[in-house]
């Protein structure tokens, strides 16, 4: 059996634990930790760098080894890591209420389908939210090797960059173009909350608005499979790692410009029109940096492995989908005023973990056993 890659288990780690946070009630979160809390949505920015690198080095490895790519086997493979642990969640916050987070919830046909992302209004229902990003990943997962398969006689740095480009240029304009004709409206308005949760629903949730992430993920596998000279000449990891953050950095400050949002105490993580346009690509390239700077140090960090990372990041899928209820329960059963700071930050973690470890024994490694074994009863 293969060893798991400790640069991609950190960031893996990393971004489940910000992810967590940032839904981390602000009175259950430490006093060190409420500024990185403002911005901890950047988790998910790591999570689709992640995926659209594995997925794309893996489409482009097949690709050169068979000429073509086994649809079959992909969408199986896609299919029984990601919908089991799913529909097990999505059948308890249907069938038993009390576990919801919030009080309301969008239709269980629209996370049935992955299609609760579009037209996602959180004044409508608010339950279960994070499946948002799991729904872009899906359709990224739909689309890629349909579009590997078409082009793969053609597939290469160039032609990869050309098509980059075009959806980096075209995000930028159709971001702008909804915050000037939807969000910027309502905030001339003076009609601040309406105009957050238009701008989640149009802006940060729907799939055509938020594909920079994976798109410089599979950039990054392309460029590490078929110009691995370059990258080792142009970007080893003491150029990449300082300039990716820095990216990351000066991505965080686009969003910090908040306008007429300033001292707002309900947009205090409101990204300004701004960040919306050019901080989500700039966040993708600092991360897909930083990630192919970690691949190249991989025997430092073997050598210095970071405790609980490899856990945490295989938990972290059942981690993501189970975190919010995890805390709404401790809420019923401890009550608000003991969670508090520390001990609620405490309390929180431990049992999600928990949680997220029983539905990782439960479901999750089931059926990757069997996914296994019907693929290798397959060939």
């Amino acid at each position: 059996m293969q060893s798991r890659a400790v640069g991609p288990d950190v960031l893996r780690s990393l971004a489940i634990l910000l992810v967590m946070l940032v839904h981390l009630p602000v009175e259950a979160t430490p006093s060190l930790l409420v500024g990185v809390r403002n911005y901890a949505w950047v988790g998910v920015d790591v999570f689709f760098v992640l995926s659209g690198f594995l997925i794309g080095t893996q489409l482009f490895k097949e690709v050169s080894r068979k000429g073509g790519v086994d649809l079959k086997s992909f969408y199986l493979r896609r299919a029984f890591r990601i919908f089991p642990a799913f529909f097990v969640v999505l059948g308890l916050y249907a069938i038993f209420p009390i576990l919801r987070d919030a009080p309301t919830m969008q239709s269980v046909w629209s996370f049935a389908t992955f299609t609760v992302n579009f037209n996602f209004d959180p004044r409508v229902g608010r339950a279960f939210t994070q499946a948002w990003s799991l729904c872009v990943e899906e359709h990224f997962y739909l689309v890629l090797p349909l579009l590997v398969l078409l082009l793969h006689r053609r597939i290469s740095m160039g032609w990869t960059l050309l098509v980059a480009a075009a959806m980096l240029i075209a995000g930028m304009i159709l971001r702008y173009t909804i915050w000037e004709g939807q969000v910027g409206v309502l905030v001339d308005a003076d009609k601040l909350r309406d105009a957050f949760a238009v701008y989640l629903r149009d802006v940060y949730y729907p799939t055509y608005t938020r594909l920079d992430g994976l798109m410089f993920g599979v950039i990054l596998a392309a460029a590490r499979f078929f110009k691995p000279e370059l990258c080792k000449r142009y970007a080893p990891p003491r150029v990449a790692l300082p300039v990716g953050m820095a990216l990351v950095a000066a991505a965080i400050v686009l969003f910090s410009v908040r306008g007429p949002l300033a001292g707002t105490n309900l947009f205090l993580v409101f990204q300004a029109q701004l960040g919306s346009m050019a901080g989500f690509p700039l966040i993708s390239i600092g991360i897909a940096l930083i990630l192919g700077a970690m691949l190249d140090l991989e025997p430092v960090l073997r050598r210095w492995p970071i405790p609980g990372a490899a856990v945490i990041a295989t938990l972290s899928y059942s981690l993501y989908l189970t975190h919010k209820s995890a805390f709404h329960v401790d809420r019923l059963i401890f009550g608000e005023q003991s969670l508090q700071g520390g001990i609620g930050f405490l309390v929180y973690l431990v049992t999600s973990i928990v949680v997220a470890a029983a539905l990782w024994f439960c479901v999750e490694r089931t059926f990757l056993r069997v996914r296994d074994r019907v693929l290798s009863a397959s060939k």
